[in-house]
């Protein structure tokens, strides 16, 4: 297959060619693999490609909502069996998983292929993927700067045309980010709505397991494969009767939204960014939603703080867990400045500390509910700045913990990181560029459980302001 052709179709429409017979899920492969050869030396989104997947007869069922579509697994979480995720380190190189995990298999049943494992930042602390494991990830929109994380190579792999679909995780922002530097389509669900099993939610359940796309359907089509409650439990949270992607043909209602153009800690954004939020709002108003600008109340200082507790703990209990695994030892050989940080501050952590984080997170998500009960959804930007340069940080950094929120990297997290906290749906879509065609990502959130919202406001105004005609310098089709 072409490789214009084969970017120039999201994962819908590449199943919808599988279905038709004019493309093979093994002919998808070896167009993925390819891709992935051809942006190497520029973008270096890819950790592993796996070669076995060209020497097999991929057989599929074409009925499949993904037949045959190629996927990336983030460098985080052991999710397919017998296959490595070293979380971007040296510490875990040449760990397997020895089970697929629930994500994994409703993506096989839907009808995906695992190609391979994009890259990420260590233990998926960073927002931004400049790592001793695989060197750089680039932007495909300006190579000299960031791709965002932590999914950051899987941002770059759908934008640069690699492949339609990445998995990615999301703790504090590691999909949305990304998915703003990049210019793709980047949601994190409601609490409760995707299953982690078999893994243990983390220490103040802010972890998220999704996708970035490059449409919104492809979202919602994947979030009606990928929904469902973890096998031990009982119940889930309800989904709507005709599905997500069902959501996306049914006519809109108008919306009460709230919306801020200015960070969620209330500094001011960029100008180009804050400008790009400003036409975003006027074009929600033009679909005949009621606009209202406002922003929560939050105690942001004893959140970051809070919120560096509790990662500091996850980061020293997946360090130890990590040099069980591997049989190597937790040291400055096989793990990066920020990362034996972040684990030291988790060790120093009391039972008290970490008592007044947990109340703080509590609190946070209180208010949050409180606020987006008075709206159908809410707006701002993704990310308070453009994509920021290469260079701001270095792996070997010698740093406190406590640096990472105040440096240029940590503040990208500003806005994501209140919904991880609060549970709520929220996705970022590509729909603004700068002066210097840089994409600025745009936020749109909604009350807990109401994917729903957040899906459909944001095929709205992908239809009014479309932005998948937009390629970015570096991308497959311009490969010769």
């Amino acid at each position: 297959m072409d490789l214009a052709a084969y970017a120039a179709l999201d994962g819908t429409g590449l199943a919808e060619a599988v279905r038709a017979g004019s493309v093979s899920a093994g002919e998808l492969v070896e167009t993925a693999h390819r891709a992935a050869n051809g942006t190497a030396g520029t973008v270096g989104a890819v950790a592993e490609f796996y070669t076995d997947r060209l020497e097999q007869v991929t057989e599929v069922d074409a009925g499949l909502p993904f037949a045959g579509v190629p996927i990336m697994m983030k460098d985080v979480g052991f999710h397919e069996r017998g296959r490595s995720a070293t979380c971007g380190s040296a510490l875990l190189e040449g760990v397997m998983a020895a089970e697929d995990s629930e994500l994994m298999r409703r993506l096989r049943a839907a009808g995906v292929t695992s190609v391979g494992r994009t890259t990420a930042s260590e233990f998926a602390i960073m927002a931004t993927v400049e790592t001793r494991a695989y060197g750089i990830t680039r932007n495909p929109w300006d190579g000299s700067r960031i791709a965002g994380g932590s999914s950051g190579g899987a941002a770059a792999a759908v934008a640069a045309g690699i492949v339609p679909v990445a998995h990615g995780n999301d703790g504090g922002g590691s999909i949305r980010m990304p998915a703003a530097c990049c210019g793709v389509v980047g949601m994190k669900p409601s609490r409760g709505r995707v299953s982690s099993a078999p893994w243990r939610r983390p220490v103040g359940d802010l972890v998220y397991e999704f996708v970035l796309t490059r449409s919104v359907r492809d979202s919602a089509r994947m979030l009606d494969v990928l929904a469902g409650p973890d096998p031990d439990v009982t119940h889930g949270l309800p989904t709507p009767e005709a599905g997500y992607a069902g959501c996306l043909e049914r006519p809109s209602e108008p919306l009460r939204i709230g919306y801020t153009l200015e960070r969620m800690d209330g500094r001011p954004t960029d100008p180009e960014v804050r400008a790009g939020v400003e036409r975003a709002v006027e074009l929600c108003a033009a679909l005949g939603h009621e606009m209202v600008e406002c922003r929560p109340e939050l105690p942001y200082e004893s959140y970051v703080e809070a919120t560096l507790a509790v990662w500091g703990l996850e980061t020293a209990i997946a360090v130890d867990e990590a040099a069980l695994a591997s049989g190597r030892p937790a040291d400055d050989e096989h793990l990066e400045g920020l990362t034996l940080a972040w684990a030291e501050h988790g060790r120093r952590l009391t039972p008290l500390r970490l008592g007044r984080a947990l109340d703080v997170l509590d609190d946070v998500r209180r208010r949050m509910n409180r606020f987006m009960a008075g709206f159908d959804a809410y707006v701002s930007s993704t990310l308070p700045v453009l994509p920021p340069p290469l260079g701001t940080y270095d792996p070997d950094l010698d740093v406190p913990a406590e640096w990472y929120y105040g440096s240029p990297v940590g503040q990208l997290e500003v806005t994501t990181m209140v919904f991880n906290c609060s549970g709520q749906p929220a996705i970022s879509i590509p729909l603004e560029v700068s002066v210097e065609g840089l994409p600025i990502g745009i936020h749109l959130a909604a009350p807990h459980g109401r994917d729903d919202t957040v899906l459909q406001l944001a095929a709205d105004l992908e239809r009014a302001a479309p932005w998948r005609h937009r390629l970015p310098p570096v991308h497959v089709s311009r490969i010769g």
